[in-house]
């Protein structure tokens, strides 16, 4: 009986193995569960009308976030909570949390152009709310809202391009590494990190870059109507600002807090009274309306391992709305 049954382990082991070795699997789990539907929570106010905040924090992509918690890229989730939001007849008005030095030149311009979208199809307004930083791609995204309110120890700005590019061909030839790169034109492998960037694939990058960069400034200008296209180019070379130099330039309509912009909400939508609330998926606490959209480090800005891991998996320059010094 004890041989029969070491004979029967014998031959599953066997055929497992058979299995796992020819790429074919039996079971297929997932360790990570899937994100579930956002949720509703009320963290202030009162009444049937409603206010709806929005986060937008870190580093501003449409690459997915490597956490437990299933969480979406950026941009898909603000699709996620403004489709949510349009369906929602009592939303009345919604805040953009913004805390973020930008991000990718396109993950800012689709942000922007949802939120400009969700006005024109609903007729909600939307104020934007800057608190830490506003910078780049954060403040490209800052000027789709009706209004701008910005803390007063906010930094805002950074109206520009920079293309993310390193070169090691340096480290390389000290370590006997070479390139062995085969193309079929001259610029094929223009901005690899693997050579020296000649002047000619410089003078093509730096076209790209100003094509991206007018982009910037009508952008801005089409929101900004108190702001001239002359006026613009003179404050968009790069620098930052405060609160008080961005609205003395007109970057901005006026500082105060977060309780502030709920109030100019209200205001701008023509109610008195409304309930503040949040989407955010189950288990997540949310108390107040300073509650951060996760747990996690989700909002985390942190600019050189999200560079360096861009420029590891893509292995080519990384175009950006993004305040990086």
């Amino acid at each position: 009986m004890k041989g029969k049954y070491l004979s029967n382990n014998f031959r599953f082991i066997f055929c497992l193995s058979l299995l796992l070795s020819t790429g074919c699997t039996l079971i297929s789990v997932s360790l990570v569960p899937p994100p579930a539907p956002l949720k509703e929570t009320t963290i202030s106010g009162e009444g049937k009308d409603k206010i709806l905040i929005i986060d937008i924090s870190g580093i501003i992509s449409d690459t997915e976030r490597r956490s437990l918690s299933g969480e979406p890229d950026t941009v898909a989730r603000i699709k996620e909570e403004l489709k949510m939001a349009s369906k929602d007849k009592h939303i009345k008005a919604v805040i953009l949390r913004i805390n973020s030095p930008g991000g990718t030149v396109t993950a800012s311009d689709m942000i922007y152009h949802e939120i400009k979208q969700f006005k024109e199809e609903t007729n909600i307004k939307v104020i934007s709310c800057v608190m830490d930083l506003g910078a780049s791609g954060g403040y490209y995204i800052a000027v789709s809202a009706d209004k701008i309110v910005a803390h007063p120890t906010t930094v805002t700005g950074s109206i520009g391009v920079i293309m993310l590019n390193v070169s090691v061909e340096g480290l390389l030839q000290k370590i006997g590494v070479k390139d062995t790169s085969i193309k079929t034109g001259e610029h094929k492998d223009m901005g690899s990190p693997l050579k020296t960037m000649t002047e000619e694939e410089r003078k093509i990058f730096q076209g790209v870059l100003d094509n991206m960069y007018e982009k910037f400034l009508s952008v801005i200008t089409e929101n900004r109507r108190e702001l001239t296209y002359e006026k613009l180019k003179l404050l968009a070379d790069g620098r930052i600002y405060t609160a008080q130099q961005a609205l003395e330039n007109k970057l901005i309509d006026q500082i105060g807090y977060l309780d502030d912009a709920i109030t100019l909400a209200k205001e701008e939508a023509g109610i008195k009274e409304a309930r503040v609330i949040i989407y955010h998926r189950p288990g997540v606490y949310k108390d107040n309306i300073y509650s951060k959209l996760s747990n996690s480090n989700f909002g985390a800005i942190n600019i050189i391992n999200f560079d360096l891991r861009t420029l590891l998996h893509t292995g080519t320059p990384s175009f950006m709305y993004l305040w990086a010094p």
